[in-house]
């Protein structure tokens, strides 16, 4: 019987402080890029005004969107318990006992 093996320290996933840091830093860079559309709009003259204002309006929700996104998506493998706890097979009811009612 092969023994499970433990866990390293570089195949665990990232620390909730981790993930929310990197998650803070992705929002933040969006929403920096959403500062940058509102100005545009304000100083670029005529309807060229409207491209930068699109950009504001929609950049919120993909911000959202992106920052949720996990760090490390397909990294983290998921160990059933039956993979971490041996467990021995059920009792089997020998074959040669009459049944009751026979």
């Amino acid at each position: 019987m092969k023994k499970p093996s433990a866990p390293s320290i570089t195949s665990l996933p990232l620390s909730p402080d981790e993930e929310r840091r990197h998650r803070m830093i992705k929002y933040s860079v969006a929403m920096g890029v959403r500062v940058l559309c509102l100005i545009a709009a304000v100083i670029v003259p005529g309807w060229w005004a409207a491209i930068p204002l699109v950009g504001a309006i929609f950049l919120p929700y993909f911000a959202v969107v992106i920052a949720n996104v996990s760090v490390e998506q397909g990294r983290v493998d998921v160990q059933r318990p039956g993979s971490i706890v041996p467990i021995a097979p059920p009792p089997q009811a020998p074959k040669d006992e009459p049944r009751e009612g026979q």
